[in-house]
This record gives structure tokens, C-alpha cells and sequence, in this order.
């Protein structure tokens, strides 16, 4: 029987074909060894110091640093607007919000009038589920956006929701969707029909909402009713708030109509742009707690209609 002829030679440099490389060589063929699963790698290892004390303690006052960074925020837009320290420069603390180039930007938003007020919102979150929550869990949000649906809730349910969203989570830091689902099961659970009726005048109860600072007690007129939250009118502008924002005057159909009317008188006049003491006038008026003006507050309003109806016809 014939013999398979064999293949020819692969041409070989000029290294006489008896020597061998060296053992070290690294291009050494792992497989002409006998037993290649038994080859040896050599691995170094690397030995990591474990945290002292004193650097465990930097550690944890550094993230807690980075947690609060926008609670910092909040609190000082706070400040910057009760103080009012922007008035050298603008008229109005929205318009500061707008107008100012922050350094810093939120990774969703820039620092308009609304971010602004979701900081102050999220800060005002943040202090109470710091001083409620179980300080054995150190576990606080690290964004605005992980809280935003806490402002749904009473402050007094805010830590319970969540902590019920960091044990979802598995005892991290909540997503804002784990957040609001477990709000959106509170709501469910704790649900109270909404009773108001359009054109229903109701007092306003400020409870912590920096959005409403400086209206506690006053006169909101219902102009929309929505499931868990009004939309209301007053002095300045239209409001939606939650149910918990709003006490009913319970004033008479007669009596609401009144306040209405005085509204729209209101609100044809007021604007940023008025003197102060004009402007006081008018906020005094929105602050009644009675459904009629006496004889001297009907004469100063009329006062400022005119004044107002003779400029806008100058105007014209």
C-alpha cells in the first residue's frame, strides 16, 4: 500500500534547526508542552490597606457632603430670596433666577424660575427625612430628582414613604421611580375624595411649601379641581396646590361671587411693576379674612382703578 506522500517543509530562518529558544521565551507554544492544563501562571497579588478610622470617618463626611450638595443649593436660594438679596440688580427673584449665570447646573435643568423652586422644595424634603428618618440607616437622597415625588405627601408621611423606598430598593438609595411608586401606593391607600367646587374661596395654609411663602392666610379664589390638588386664583397669579394647602372659607354662594369680583378688580391692577405702597395696598386686600371691603378699602381701590383706567388711556 502506498504511503501518503509527506508535506514539504516550512522554509525556517537561519537558526540552525537544532536550537531550542530559550525557556523564558515568551513566545514559548503552551502546547507543546506534555500537559497543557497543567501550566502554572503566576499571578502577583496585590495586598489593599484596609481604611484607618480616621479615613473611614473622611469617607463617610465627604459622601455626606456630596449627598447634601443640593440641599445646600436649596437652602441658599432660600436665603437668597427671603432676604431678597437679589433686588440691587433685579426686580424680582424669578427674574434673578432666570437672568443669573449660576456656575453650577443641574444635570437635568438650568436654574430657572422652576428648578430653582424644585431645589427649594427637595431641601426642604431633605431637612425633614434627616431629622425623622432612622439615623442607623444613613441612607439620604443624593438629587433632587430622587425626592420630587415626596412633595405629593403630608411632611408627617414623607419619612415613611421613604424608608419604604429604600427597603424596595434593597436598602440603597432609591430611584426616583421606586420613590414614586411607593408614593403613588400611599396616595392610593390614604386617598381622600376632593371636595371643592369651582369658585369655592378657601384660605391658604402655607405648611412648609416655599412656593406659597408670604400667602398664609390668604384668599384663594378655586378655579379648577383636580384629584389631589386646586388650582386657585389670587392676588398675583394663578396657584396649584395640594388639598393640604387649603382651608374652606365656607362662605355663601352670594359671598363667593363678591370675591370673585373683588379678584378680577385685583388682578386687572396688580402687577411687578407697581410702586411699592401700591402694591402693599393690594396685597392687604388679598389678605381679608371677610367676604366684603369696608367703605374707606372700597374708596382707595376705586382710587387706583381710575389711576389705572387714565394711564392706560394715556397709553393709548
Amino acid at each position: 500500500m502506498n504511503k501518503p506522500p509527506r508535506k514539504p517543509k516550512k522554509a525556517t530562518s537561519g537558526a540552525s534547526s537544532g536550537s531550542k529558544p530559550p525557556a523564558s521565551s515568551a513566545n514559548e507554544d503552551i502546547s507543546q508542552q506534555a500537559d497543557p492544563a497543567s501550566a502554572t501562571i503566576t499571578v502577583t497579588a496585590v495586598e489593599v490597606p484596609e481604611l484607618t478610622e480616621e479615613e473611614q470617618r473622611d469617607r463617610l463626611h465627604l459622601e455626606r457632603r456630596v449627598e447634601r450638595a443640593f440641599f445646600e443649593a436649596g437652602k441658599a436660594l432660600m436665603e437668597l430670596r427671603d432676604r431678597r438679596l437679589y433686588r440691587s440688580t433685579h426686580k424680582t427673584f424669578e427674574e434673578y433666577c432666570r437672568v443669573r449665570p449660576w456656575r453650577w447646573r443641574s444635570h437635568r435643568f438650568g436654574h430657572n424660575r422652576r428648578q430653582s423652586y424644585l431645589l427649594m422644595d427637595a431641601a426642604v424634603i431633605f431637612d425633614n427625612l434627616e431629622q425623622k428618618c432612622d439615623r442607623n440607616d444613613h441612607i439620604l437622597p443624593t438629587n433632587e430628582w430622587q425626592i420630587r415625588p415626596l412633595s405629593k405627601l403630608d411632611p408627617d408621611i414623607q419619612p415613611e414613604a421613604w424608608e419604604q423606598a429604600v427597603e424596595s430598593a434593597n436598602g440603597k438609595v432609591p430611584s426616583h421611580r421606586i420613590v414614586k411608586d411607593v408614593v403613588q401606593r400611599i396616595m392610593e391607600r390614604t386617598q381622600v375624595p376632593n371636595t371643592y367646587r369651582i369658585g369655592e374661596v378657601c384660605q391658604i395654609l402655607v405648611k412648609d411649601n416655599p412656593e406659597l411663602r408670604g400667602k398664609g392666610g390668604c384668599w384663594a379664589i378655586v378655579s379648577a379641581v383636580n384629584d389631589f390638588s386646586c388650582t386657585v386664583k389670587m392676588w398675583d397669579g394663578e396657584y396649584t396646590v395640594g388639598l393640604q394647602h387649603l382651608k374652606s372659607f365656607n362662605y355663601l354662594p352670594q359671598e363667593c361671587q363678591q370675591m370673585q369680583s373683588l379678584s378680577n378688580r385685583i388682578s386687572r391692577l396688580y402687577s411687578d411693576s407697581l410702586e411699592e405702597t401700591v402694591k402693599n395696598l393690594l396685597q392687604s386686600l388679598g389678605k381679608l379674612n371677610r367676604p366684603y371691603l369696608t367703605a374707606v378699602e372700597e374708596k382707595l381701590l376705586s382710587v387706583l382703578e381710575s389711576e389705572y383706567e387714565k394711564d392706560n388711556c394715556l397709553n393709548d
